[in-house]
């Protein structure tokens, strides 16, 4: 008797880990002309609509990096979407390659802001989506990108920017910028000079964003990618600790912007 009641419990706990595991799969969806594929990951034993959160790749593409991150997010209880910014497989390690496919997205602001609500639509189009509650966050390239969605006005009520290049809001669209932003920035990045966050800082002040920022000492550029030094280039450096803690900051500010209804 005992046996069976032991097979038994199991049994049942065995199907309940299975329940937990988180859900993902690919979709695709299109800019015009150019098709895109991103990643959707979920908790499945949520069964109430969760705040959706976007996710932006660094300059690399929509690698298997951006998708950790999006099953994170979906841990915490989120719905997240990888956003694909560049095409449908296109994804590198090469520096030159990634800066010439970014450099391509950023030379036009508007097709730039365009493809990133392409994907945010795509989020806010899943079923167990609070579609009222939503979040950006995007890395490098990806931080730059979630920047543009914000100041775009695209109804977003947070955006984080891991170790992005802080682009300054376009004059004509300063105004439209609802959002809340919150910076989590490398103090040692060489790529973003005093001068420019200074320049950035001032920017949104007079659209009067509601921002904050957080340096973190001795971060370099992608200090939250464990991968990042294995491109042999002395700008990128992982740091476990600022990676640890812009990751808490993050869940902090999302506290704060779905107005504590979500709980992990």
């Amino acid at each position: 008797m005992n046996r069976i009641f032991l097979i038994c419990l199991c049994f049942c706990l065995t199907a309940t880990l299975t329940q937990a595991e988180i859900q993902t799969k690919t979709i695709t969806y299109q800019d015009g002309d150019q098709q895109l594929e991103g990643f959707l990951a979920w908790d499945d034993t949520i069964q109430d609509k969760q705040p959706g959160v976007l996710v932006v790749h660094e300059w690399w593409g929509l690698n298997n990096y951006a998708r950790h991150r999006a099953t994170q997010l979906a841990a915490l209880g989120y719905v997240a979407f990888a956003a694909d910014m560049y095409g449908k497989g296109q994804v590198t390690t090469h520096p030159d390659e990634a800066g010439k496919w970014m450099n391509t997205i950023q030379q036009n602001i508007q097709a730039w802001q365009t493809r990133a609500q392409k994907a945010l639509a795509v989020l806010q189009a899943q079923t167990l989506v609070d579609s009222q509650r939503l979040a950006a966050i995007g890395y490098c390239f990806g931080g730059a990108t979630v920047v543009q969605l914000a100041y775009s006005g695209a109804p977003v009520k947070g955006i984080v920017s891991f170790h992005g290049s802080l682009p300054l809001p376009p004059n004509t669209q300063q105004a439209k910028t609802k959002a809340k932003i919150f910076i989590a920035h490398g103090h040692a990045d060489p790529f973003i000079s005093k001068a420019h966050i200074q320049n950035f800082q001032t920017a949104l002040d007079q659209a009067g964003v509601d921002w904050q920022m957080v340096l973190y000492a001795g971060a370099r550029h992608s200090f939250t990618n464990p991968g990042a030094d294995q491109h042999g280039m002395d700008a990128l450096r992982y740091d476990q600790d600022a990676d640890r803690r812009s990751w808490q900051h993050m869940q902090l500010f999302f506290d704060e912007i779905f107005e504590d209804t979500h709980k992990f």
